[in-house]
């Protein structure tokens, strides 16, 4: 028997589990082709660690707990749980770092409060949280991309520095991380973040040159991986596999506290546009947030949590202490999920407010 997905009472629809699972892993394949292409094989091995793990991790704790593991694997949830995390570290972060994560989103985060369906956390950005917070150093080794590298990389460096710590030629993941320049690169947001924080302005940061400067700080790379997971959103939404209301209210969120913050003082906050294409902004609001076990469930809640994320992410990549805030400000609205749902809650077919008619005293 295979889980239907339904709207009760009134609409049912055909697409099983297995069936969402899979269009939303369809819809992200622009998005990874992209993210490969501008920065190396890396993030195919990366995902390819992910879904063999999370299969394993999860026909073995299936096994164990004497259930049938064949149905459940075919829901593709595990998967698409392995391939969010791998396309959230960096490509060549050592194999070790993504077969923990994945097995800490399968294993903890799912399995252990019941499976599919009983989570409390988006399991991928539990495990992006955890592995950021134990493993900082490997969790931060993004490259730049291949049109700015100073040292090429292929196929098979990609294969080896994933295994090894260094690619065929002998290169090692810091060799890598310099630009053509001999400077050492880091992602947009932590370029800004750093710079601003040394008193450098936000026109003087985006001179770098990992930004496009005609397009106000956005990230040569960023924008079309960015644009790519967006194509692949807005195609979720069409074949109404997602609801609009958590995508276009977290992107409201952030382009409000952007834009406000921005006009009292353009050279200490950045753009709009730096933060909607930097980032994993995009894929939170269409891959991430939508999780449809951990987020709210009724279209009122679903605006207020998405766009409590938005204002959760501009406040952590302004004032926190980590330049992207997407895993963590979905965690902490996945635990408010009970609280919006409670006080979001539409009202029953039938029936109305009766306002309270104090009866006169005899």
């Amino acid at each position: 028997m295979k889980f239907k997905l339904a709207s009760s009472p009134h609409q049912h629809a055909k697409r099983n589990t297995g069936q969402v699972m899979r269009l939303v892993l369809y819809a992200m394949l622009p998005g990874i082709a992209l993210q490969t292409w501008f920065f190396g094989w890396g993030t195919l091995f990366q995902i390819l660690l992910a879904i063999t793990t999370a299969v394993v991790t999860e026909a073995a704790i299936l096994e164990l707990r004497k259930k049938d593991f064949e149905r459940a694997i075919q829901d593709y949830s595990a998967v698409l749980t392995g391939v969010l995390l791998a396309v959230s570290i960096p490509p060549f972060a050592p194999w070790w770092i993504i077969v923990i994560g994945t097995f800490f989103s399968v294993a903890v985060v799912k399995q252990l409060y019941g499976g599919l369906g009983f989570n409390l956390f988006n399991p991928a950005m539990a495990g992006y949280v955890m592995l950021l917070i134990s493993f900082p150093v490997q969790m931060t080794q993004w490259l730049p991309p291949e049109s700015l590298s100073q040292y090429p990389h292929n196929i098979w460096d990609a294969f080896y520095a994933i295994l090894t710590g260094y690619t065929g030629t002998g290169f090692s993941i810091s060799q890598l991380q310099t630009n053509i320049d001999g400077i050492t690169m880091a992602t947009p947001l932590d370029v800004v973040k750093t710079s601003l924080m040394q008193g450098s302005t936000y026109s003087e940061t985006i001179g770098h040159s990992i930004f496009n400067s005609a397009l106000n700080g956005v990230g040569l790379a960023s924008m079309w991986v960015s644009l790519g997971y967006l194509a692949g959103g807005l195609y979720l939404i069409k074949q109404k596999v997602i609801n609009w209301h958590i995508p276009v209210s977290m992107l409201a969120g952030l382009v409000v506290c952007a834009l406000f913050m921005s006009l009292v003082d353009a050279d200490i906050y950045p753009s709009v546009m730096f933060h909607l294409l930097n980032g994993s902004i995009i894929i939170g609001a269409f891959f991430i947030a939508t999780d449809p076990v951990s987020a709210s469930t009724t279209n009122k809640g679903r605006l207020v949590f998405g766009a409590a994320i938005g204002v959760w992410v501009y406040i952590i990549r302004t004032w926190g202490g980590y330049p992207d805030a997407i895993a963590f400000a979905v965690i902490i609205m996945n635990m408010a999920v009970p609280l919006i749902d409670y006080y979001t809650q539409p009202r029953t077919y039938g029936h109305t407010n009766r306002k309270r008619v104090n009866k006169p005293k005899s």
